[in-house]
């Protein structure tokens, strides 16, 4: 048990370094070598690209929530910093550059960029599950408005969401688009509910996009 556990550790680290590496290397840095080394030594076969560290929380807490060790099995989950980066990581980790395969998230009002950027690295496009919105607007459906709230209230920010909606901008917007939007006003929000929408769902309503791709790894 305790050398399964450390192996696990170890792997996570690596993982957490790769992903570090591989950020370093999308900005511009000469990181490729390090990455392709992380990559051998970490046994990666396939890299799950994600446009920001929300929807990583929420991958990453339904891969725990399922008992999956993602790190263990070779997959990588990258958050690129935004759907414009795609064709950028892609370059770097699918077929031109590491060669792994790749899969992720999409937006269907960015599912253009990612097209693009994926055939222009050469990369198979079918590995994306495309959200109708975003995967806030997929979990807020998936859990209903009321849930949604009822975890606001839980976490103590009931006092914000009344200020918000209390806003002149909010007056007559259906509640999902409210709670969405409320969600993004403020910095580590979005992270933080990623996670908790994701432990709230009911196992067999979680949304087709997230449950696709998990099943997919």
């Amino acid at each position: 048990m305790a050398d399964t556990r450390a192996r696990a550790d170890r792997a996570w680290a690596g993982t957490r370094a790769f992903q570090d590496e591989v950020g370093r290397w999308a900005a511009g840095a000469s990181g490729g070598d390090t990455a392709r080394e992380l990559a051998v030594t970490l046994g990666l076969r396939t890299a799950v690209l994600l446009e920001g560290p929300s929807d990583f929380a929420a991958v990453e807490s339904l891969a725990a929530r399922r008992g999956r060790d993602l790190a263990a099995e070779g997959v990588c989950v990258v958050s690129m910093g935004g759907a414009m980066s795609v064709a950028r990581y892609a370059e770097l980790l699918g077929p031109p550059g590491l060669d792994l395969r790749l899969t992720g998230l999409c937006d269907e009002r960015e599912r253009g960029f990612y097209e693009r950027g994926l055939a222009r690295a050469g990369a198979p496009q079918d590995g994306f599950f495309v959200c109708v919105a975003d995967l806030e607007d997929e979990l807020i459906r998936a859990l209903g408005t009321a849930k949604v709230e009822e975890i606001i209230r839980e976490e103590g920010d009931l006092r914000p969401w009344q200020t918000f909606l209390s806003q002149p901008a909010q007056h007559g917007r259906p509640r999902e688009q409210q709670l969405r939007r409320f969600l993004g006003t403020k910095k580590g929000r979005k992270i933080r509910y990623g996670t908790l929408l994701v432990e709230a769902l009911d196992a067999g309503r979680v949304p087709a996009p997230l449950d696709g791709l998990l099943r997919s790894l």
